[in-house]
């Protein structure tokens, strides 16, 4: 690390500790970074946390010491007090040096959304696979519109009420408001890259399901894994359809990402995810993973006894009781699980004479 990093309290009283949780993961770090400040994880790369204002209510973001400047990785949502911090962070951490290169994992706007705002400020190239780029980008021209019809017949089909529907209508568009003005170029980054960001080399790991093509930055040499949304340690990613690719197998995509990772990384390395805490014993993470969601199905389809509607099928797949703002979110997971068994052929998919997806055992 350089001399012009000067480490806050928190951060040197963070001594690494082995703290085992019921999931049998290891959590090498007892404390947190507060906003504005940061914590050394290894050395030349720095654990920032951003506040959000939402039920996840914060994300971890990366910079990482990249020759004579610092590289960032995932950037938080463009809201004024994750600039505040942004601002600390550059003041306190930068040493007058300036940010080099801006690597986001994926699409979602806690990710990407002030990737074009610290872009402009430091004159930095955006970093990101290509298809959550040209995604994003899409997403963002919806901001301000009205639902599609397509939209609309979509969740109409899964089971929605009047109620829930005009609830659509309200949030249609609203992913653009997280996210800063986009460059209108960018550097394609891709599985098996090899990326050289400081002194270390960083391979690029792509997982889908959760994101169209989800970047993870591993540093093999290391055993460190940048891992944004891809693994989590205490939730699992949202893995949904959505109503412009109705008949779209994320969840079996994410199944086999998972089985990709468990099968790449060894159990010590040194997982850095978006959120909640950095960890080992990911091999058994990732099986964890897999087998709820296979548990999921299993508890589905005894469910599927008898027809259901994709917002009758909640306490198959859900602990929590679902609430009016997760509740495009849940029907989008439930549709995810239910597509992934018709392509399984253990179910079967037929439209009531009212609108309405029914689905049943095979």
């Amino acid at each position: 690390m350089s001399d012009a990093v000067d480490l806050p309290d928190a951060a040197q009283e963070a001594s690494p500790v082995r703290v085992r949780d019921d999931r049998g993961l290891i959590y090498p770090f007892e404390s947190k970074p507060a906003p504005g400040e940061a914590i050394e994880v290894a050395p030349g790369i720095l654990w920032l946390r951003m506040k959000m204002p939402m039920q996840l209510d914060h994300i971890n973001v990366w910079l990482l010491e990249d020759g004579d400047g610092w590289a960032v990785v995932d950037t938080s949502l463009n809201e004024q007090s994750s600039k505040d911090a942004w601002e600390a962070v550059f003041e306190k951490y930068l040493g007058g040096r300036k940010v080099t290169r801006i690597f986001v994992t994926h699409l979602h706007p806690d990710h990407i959304g002030l990737a074009g705002w610290i872009g402009e400020k430091f004159d930095a190239p955006l970093y990101m696979t290509r298809t959550d780029y040209l995604m994003c980008r899409m997403l963002v021209t919806d901001t301000g519109k009205d639902a599609p019809e397509e939209g609309l017949r979509f969740y109409q089909a899964a089971g929605f009420t009047d109620e829930a529907l005009d609830h659509y209508r309200k949030r249609f568009g609203g992913f653009g408001w997280g996210v800063y003005r986009l460059p209108q170029s960018f550097h394609r980054i891709q599985d098996g890259d090899e990326i050289k960001i400081g002194t270390r080399t960083w391979r690029v790991v792509v997982g889908r399901g959760h994101a169209p093509e989800h970047a993870c930055l591993w540093s093999k040499e290391d055993n460190i894994i940048i891992s944004g949304d891809q693994i989590l340690p205490r939730i699992s990613s949202n893995v949904s359809v959505f109503p412009t690719e109705p008949d779209g197998n994320p969840l079996q995509d994410w199944l086999d990402s998972c089985v990709k990772l468990r099968d790449l990384l060894p159990d010590e390395t040194l997982v850095l995810p978006a959120h909640n805490l950095p960890f080992r014993n990911v091999k058994k993470r990732m099986q964890d993973l897999i087998d709820g969601h296979e548990e999921g199905m299993a508890r589905l389809l005894a469910l599927l006894d008898e027809p259901k509607r994709a917002v009758d099928v909640f306490p198959a797949l859900f602990r929590a009781r679902i609430t009016p703002g997760v509740y495009i979110m849940a029907t989008g997971e439930s549709l995810a699980h239910l597509n992934c068994l018709i392509a399984r052929g253990e179910v079967v998919r037929r439209r009531g004479e009212d609108g309405c997806d029914l689905y049943a055992r095979a």
